[in-house]
């Protein structure tokens, strides 16, 4: 087990590595930089603004300089937001991302995995169906169609919910719906065809064939089993939704680290690129390393090599 941990730790340092280090490298190859969108701004100007940076040394010394800061946690200066720190604008705009995110994924947990089972247990009958078609909307419906449609029900003609910001529970309710919507359908989807396996299991039969009552039956002995496809997915899906949909906080006007994610891009703020790619990335690999020690608390069967 702490071989198998170390190993995995080791894998995801290296992971990250790769990442930042295509990131940067595909990063300078775009044409143009991050001072030429600067109004009436001289050659010298220009100049001494890439020599504050380090922007004019050789790429090579560029990448080394900034993967010896990035281990210490420091990843610069922000180009375009001047007297600001991209560890600082992290740090600030993260923990709101992470507040809507979080509440996105304890809904989806919460009811794509009862739906999922209640579809099984029903296979063929009015409620599988009924779930499987909420299932299938819910993944085909982009997010962006389904916040315009609630921002214009909901927020406009009903007025029942505000449209922007965050300064109450009352502005959560429509992002949390768009951002929760995809991974509660994909749960269920999960779930449902993972829980009919498990049903179908000779010691399912057994059990029921002894006269084991059927909800215990689910929630003792096949839910344990049909939940480890959904606890696969639950990584991925947790450092997705924390980090937060970049269209649903555009849309919603929600001060998270997406919006500023999308802003450096646009302004070509090659430091805020970086940094907000790397913390991504480290927040992907550390979920995925997360969900691999789970599968051998949930399941002792599994083994880890």
């Amino acid at each position: 087990m702490i071989k198998y941990v170390i190993k995995r730790i080791f894998m995801a340092v290296v992971t990250i590595w790769i990442v930042a280090t295509i990131t940067f490298f595909l990063m300078n190859l775009v044409p143009g930089g991050p001072f030429l969108s600067e109004k009436a701004i001289s050659p010298q100007a220009q100049a001494a603004l890439e020599a504050k940076y380090g922007l004019d040394k050789p790429l090579y010394e560029q990448y080394i300089t900034y993967i010896k800061d990035a281990v210490h946690g420091d990843f610069g200066d922000s180009l375009k937001q001047r007297g600001r720190t991209v560890m600082g604008i992290i740090t600030m705009k993260f923990p709101v991302s992470a507040r809507v995110g979080g509440v996105a994924i304890i809904v989806s947990l919460l009811v794509g995995i009862p739906l999922g089972c209640i579809a099984a247990l029903n296979r063929g009958k009015f409620l599988d169906n009924l779930v499987s078609v909420i299932a299938t909307c819910g993944i085909a419906v982009p997010s962006f169609v389904i916040c315009t449609i609630m921002m214009y029900f909901l927020g406009v003609k009903l007025k029942w919910f505000p449209t922007f910001g965050l300064t109450s529970w009352k502005h959560y309710v429509m992002p949390v719906i768009s951002l929760s919507l995809y991974p509660t359908a994909y749960i269920m989807r999960l779930m449902r065809s993972s829980m009919l396996d498990v049903l179908g299991q000779d010691y399912m039969r057994t059990a029921r064939a002894k006269g084991l009552n059927q909800l215990v039956g689910v929630f003792k002995h096949a839910l344990r089993n049909a939940i480890l496809p959904v606890i696969t997915y639950v990584g991925p899906m947790t450092a997705y939704t924390l980090t937060g949909s970049f269209i649903v906080e555009k849309i919603f006007t929600i001060p998270g680290l997406g919006s500023e994610f999308i802003g450096s891009i646009t302004s070509r703020d090659y430091t805020l690129i970086m940094g907000t790619t790397i913390f991504l990335a480290t927040i992907m690999v550390i979920m995925n390393v997360v969900v691999d020690i789970l599968y051998k608390l949930v399941d002792p069967r599994i083994k880890l090599d």
